[in-house]
């Protein structure tokens, strides 16, 4: 909700995304995210090996695999320790920073749903054009664009798991920040589409072509239009840069590609599941 000042025109609100950096008011709010959720309990053992196992195994996994440091410079006070990653928070470019809290996410411990939730709170109310899906940070810059990708990952049936599992893969490959792999990001999303077909009709050989005809005979209806245009969209991966097949030159597939595949795909296997649940086809 916007404040009073930015009502009233006393303040310019936020309008633009934050993409490529971090203003103070969203680095500080994730900050207050990972103090809630872990970084206070490092803050406040005396001794983190011998009075919390948690707190020791996480500083170890920061140290060795995030920091990439050696693990015997890790401060034996937790205090000392919580102070150097206050300070390496501080000042690290806003990508260390979602790479930090992608790496606490990715943590089992009791609150790390609600430390989700909570980032993703801030995300939103500070225009960053990132958000968690699962536990990646992806950017996604329309909350449409999010909700279908979030859905298909999270509320489509148990029996779609391989479905699940592209769509992961695909948003993985897509939100790597250091080294995106556009190129195999777009054939898992159209991968999912197939394999949401395969399950349908109950033909693990069948193309996605062949899948999509064979759908309404399920009782799944599929308006031409639409069926139409994913036939198209396989094609395309089928000939544009050697998606599906051998490259043969260097891409040149980018972020437009690679997320419009991702959100399509993904509105696509919610539509089918939403169909196919109602003819009890899944």
């Amino acid at each position: 909700m916007a404040l009073f000042s930015e009502r009233t025109g006393l303040k310019p609100p936020k309008v633009v995304l934050q993409l490529s950096s971090m203003d103070d008011d969203l680095r500080n709010g994730l900050w207050n995210a990972c103090e809630l959720a872990i970084l206070h309990r490092v803050a406040n053992v005396k001794r983190y090996v011998d009075l919390d196992p948690f707190v020791s195994r996480f500083l170890r996994d920061l140290w060795a695999n995030f920091r990439k440091q050696p693990t015997d410079t890790i401060p034996p006070e937790g205090l000392q320790a919580y102070n150097l990653i206050r300070e390496f928070y501080f000042r690290a470019e806003w990508f260390e920073v979602y790479d930090f809290i992608e790496f606490i996410a990715n943590h089992n411990f009791a609150t790390v749903n609600d430390f989700i939730a909570l980032c993703d709170e801030t995300l939103e109310r500070e225009r960053s054009g990132y958000r968690f899906v699962g536990r990646k940070v992806v950017r996604i810059t329309s909350e449409q664009e999010l909700a279908a990708v979030q859905t298909a990952q999270h509320g489509v049936p148990d029996a779609l798991k391989p479905v699940r599992l592209h769509l992961t893969t695909a948003t993985g490959l897509f939100s790597d920040r250091k080294s995106p792999d556009y190129r195999n990001s777009i054939k898992e999303s159209i991968s999912a589409v197939e394999a949401m077909c395969k399950i349908l009709i109950g033909d693990e050989k069948a193309t996605l072509g062949q899948a999509l005809k064979q759908v309404e005979l399920k009782g799944i209806p599929l308006h031409t239009a639409l069926k139409s245009s994913f036939n198209s969209l396989y094609g395309y991966t089928n000939d544009a840069d050697g998606i599906r097949h051998a490259m043969l030159e260097e891409p040149t597939l980018d972020f437009d590609d690679a997320k419009y595949m991702l959100v399509s795909c993904s509105a696509f296997v919610n539509y089918l599941a939403a169909k196919a649940g109602k003819v009890g086809a899944i």
